[in-house]
């Protein structure tokens, strides 16, 4: 039987009626690089018997470790399982706090909740769009247990500053590097500045297991607690020596998490190259500005974020959509859901102010030189009107 997948399909949006989806976009958000590498390593999988726990679990952890310069990285069914792992193993727990950026996807500060801990919302810098370091260490109190700078769209964080910060606070420095797979920070790969830095892998980000995550560290102690956090807290067989959960990755994502790893290098030249293409076709263009990149900084492009005009930023969108060109609002800041309501207004301007701004647009490898222009004519024509 074949599945029939809606116009419009996102993941993460919740079900409606298949009638009021938008029409199928002409140029994507994201497609995933795949083949028959992939397909053969699941067939591999399959013949072996071994669904769990395997061989390839091992190989895709010694990979992703090898690819950000740690000594460990323990993998998991999903990036809100691994952070929260990531917090619960660092012995983040009732009463302490942790500051995150809210300008990111809602698990970073909803898996702070998951160790029953308090997220605490920190501004952002305006041309990065990552968390600012100085609104950092005016939120520090006694109760920080954590900072969590996220590297949006894939762009690193300013971590020697926040190495600094936390290490001058005594708190722990945890990376939430879901997008930043290949990013580096002076020469240095992101996901090895702080204590543990998680890595996701849904089907937007440059490589992907369908869902997935893994958490690097070179700390020995705290991978073997998260080994222990994913499964059941078992040493050895029926022997359980603390709480855990099911929260293992399967070995057929990851025997593809082996093959996409693989894949990532000529990725990241096909969209690096295409940042400067689109840099050039934007440049001309008034009231957009493309994304900052310091000198310091490898961007990955996991996202592809311009800022504009906030009167005009909704007819843009509208625009490209009538184009056939997918484009989204990432994120939506955290701190203004209903989910924390409850906790006082963290006073964010610089947040606020780029939600009105910033729009996405598409920025996946297989596209060509001819999309980005299509692209860009699309977007001057709606600034223009």
């Amino acid at each position: 039987m074949t599945a029939t997948v809606p116009s419009g399909y996102d993941p993460l949006a919740s079900a409606g009626d298949p009638a009021d989806a938008a029409p199928e976009p002409l140029i994507r958000m994201a497609a995933p690089v795949t083949g028959e590498e992939e397909v053969d390593a699941v067939r591999e999988v399959l013949a072996s018997g071994i669904l769990t726990n395997g061989p390839f679990t091992r190989q895709f952890e010694s990979a992703m470790a090898s690819l950000q310069g740690t000594e460990h990285a323990v993998a998991f069914a999903n990036g809100t399982v691994a952070l929260s792992a990531m917090y619960l193993a660092s012995g983040i727990g009732p009463g302490d706090e942790v500051i995150v950026p809210s300008l990111t996807f809602i698990s970073t500060a909803t898996s702070v909740l998951h160790a029953q801990a308090t997220p605490v919302f920190a501004d952002i810098r305006p041309d990065t769009l990552n968390l600012d370091p100085d609104d950092v260490v005016r939120r520090i109190t006694p109760r920080t247990r954590a900072i969590v700078p996220v590297h949006y769209g894939g762009q690193a964080a300013e971590l020697d500053r926040f190495r600094e910060i936390a290490d001058d606070a005594g708190v722990l420095l945890l990376e939430d590097a879901a997008q930043a797979h290949g990013a580096t920070f002076r020469g240095r790969p992101v996901g090895s500045w702080g204590r543990a830095g998680m890595f996701s892998f849904t089907p937007t980000k440059n490589i992907t297991t369908g869902e997935g995550s893994v958490v690097t560290t070179d700390d020995d102690e705290l991978a073997q607690h998260l080994r222990l956090l994913r499964n059941h807290g078992i040493t050895r067989q029926y022997h359980h020596e603390l709480v855990g959960w099911n929260w293992r990755l399967s070995e057929m994502q990851a025997a593809i998490g082996c093959v996409q790893v693989s894949r990532l290098a000529g990725i990241l030249e096909i969209k690096r190259a295409n940042a400067e293409v689109m840099r050039g076709l934007l440049e001309g263009i008034d009231g957009v500005t493309p994304p900052e990149v310091p000198a310091e900084c490898e961007h990955p492009y996991m996202l592809y974020t311009v800022q504009l005009d906030p009167e005009r930023r909704d007819d843009v969108s509208r625009a490209l959509t009538a184009a056939g060109i997918e484009n989204r609002i990432y994120f939506p800041p955290a701190h203004r859901q209903p989910i924390f309501a409850h906790l006082p207004d963290p006073h964010l301007p610089a947040t606020d102010a780029a939600a009105g701004r910033i729009l996405s647009l598409p920025f996946h490898s297989r596209l060509r030189e001819e999309d980005l222009a299509f692209i860009a004519e699309v977007l001057e024509g709606a600034l223009t009107a």
